[in-house]
């Protein structure tokens, strides 16, 4: 009788270690789980209001970035500022069909509720470009049969082109650029779909400023 009340004693015992163990074991992936909601929150902000590192996946950039190159990107939501002729921004993409020759700033599909905190903040479905801004509001953008790029009358000398040729493509070619809205091209001028094709682009939508290149380290530097 005695050795049956032991076996019993060693079996309980037995029982509460593996509950023991189990708790453990479920609390050490209840803290692990806990750490990456934490960090993935903190990335979300990080991404959204201050600025990422962003890998290039297309060619119209080309010779500036290249493809599979990293450049660091700077948000605008915090540190917003004017931009300039030259500079290399990041932006929503647009929509690249239902646009009217009549309006010369692009489409974009608008998103209202949830949708919208997915698609800003989270990012899910969002696609950025990456161009060089060429006009600003109120600037009168012609680009010419003779391949160059005329502001407000004035030949662009660009030295950053691939080809050094600026082709007549698209149905935006010889625009006003309006207020609060930008004429963006990318320096691959023969691969790249720009204001040329979709109009100019809401100030709004811009969601980054490229500050430099991070990657590869023997290309370290501004772009």
């Amino acid at each position: 009788m005695e050795e049956e009340r032991q076996d019993d004693f060693v079996e309980v015992n037995k029982e509460k270690k593996k509950d023991s163990k189990l708790k453990k074991v479920l609390k050490e992936i209840a803290e692990w789980i806990i750490c990456f909601i934490i960090a993935y929150i903190l990335y979300l902000l990080l991404n959204y209001f201050i600025g990422t590192i962003s890998g290039v996946k297309q060619v119209s950039m080309l010779p500036t970035a290249k493809e599979g190159e990293r450049l660091l990107i700077q948000r605008p939501t915090i540190f917003k500022k004017d931009l300039n002729y030259g500079d290399i921004i990041t932006f929503e993409a647009p929509l690249e069909d239902n646009i009217s020759s009549d309006d010369v700033v692009a489409n974009y599909e608008e998103y209202t509720g949830i949708d919208s905190f997915m698609y800003n903040f989270i990012g899910i479905g969002k696609v950025s470009y990456i161009k060089r801004v060429i006009g600003l509001p109120g600037d009168h953008i012609v680009i010419s049969d003779d391949g160059y790029v005329y502001r407000n009358g004035e030949k662009l000398e660009e030295s950053y082109l691939k080809d050094g040729y600026t082709n007549q493509v698209g149905g935006y070619i010889d625009v006003v650029v309006e207020e609060d809205s930008i004429f963006v091209m990318g320096d691959n001028r023969l691969e790249s779909k720009d204001s040329r094709y979709f109009g100019c682009i809401p100030i709004s939508k811009v969601n980054g400023y490229v500050l430099c290149r991070v990657w590869p380290l023997n290309r370290l530097g501004k772009l």
